[in-house]
């Protein structure tokens, strides 16, 4: 089970920080990822990370302004997002695989958070 939190309302400009919490066994051995939907749209590629933590990947339009960590020690994942702009708004959802690599499609993974959502006022 994956569960999400963090999203909020927040300027143009501003910063947040996305949390999913992961109730499995074995967390480490999980790639997970970021994804976001906007409404009547499916849900696109943002960011993963593989099971250590030490490769990334990023959507071109938050590179550079997103990252993605996570924390195996508490069975964590995150998504700090920095300068937000307008496009952003979405309901963000993170996933996991297990496996140790990731990929940026979302038929990749197996499992899904129920979702968080992200606002930005301009």
């Amino acid at each position: 089970q994956l569960v999400e939190s963090g999203g909020a309302l927040v300027q143009a400009g501003g910063s947040l920080r996305l949390s999913c919490a992961a109730s499995v066994r074995n967390f480490d051995d999980y790639c997970l990822g970021w994804f976001r939907q906007t409404p009547g749209k499916g849900r696109d590629f943002v960011a993963a990370i593989n099971w250590y933590g030490d490769h990334t990947n990023y959507e071109d339009s938050v590179k550079g302004r997103f990252t993605i960590a996570r924390d195996n020690a508490k069975n964590m994942v995150y998504l700090q997002m920095n300068n937000l702009e307008e496009e952003d708004p979405a309901v963000y959802f993170c996933a996991a695989r297990r496996q140790w690599t990731y990929d940026a499609a979302e038929s990749f993974y197996d499992f899904w958070g129920q979702g968080t959502r992200v606002a930005v006022a301009s």
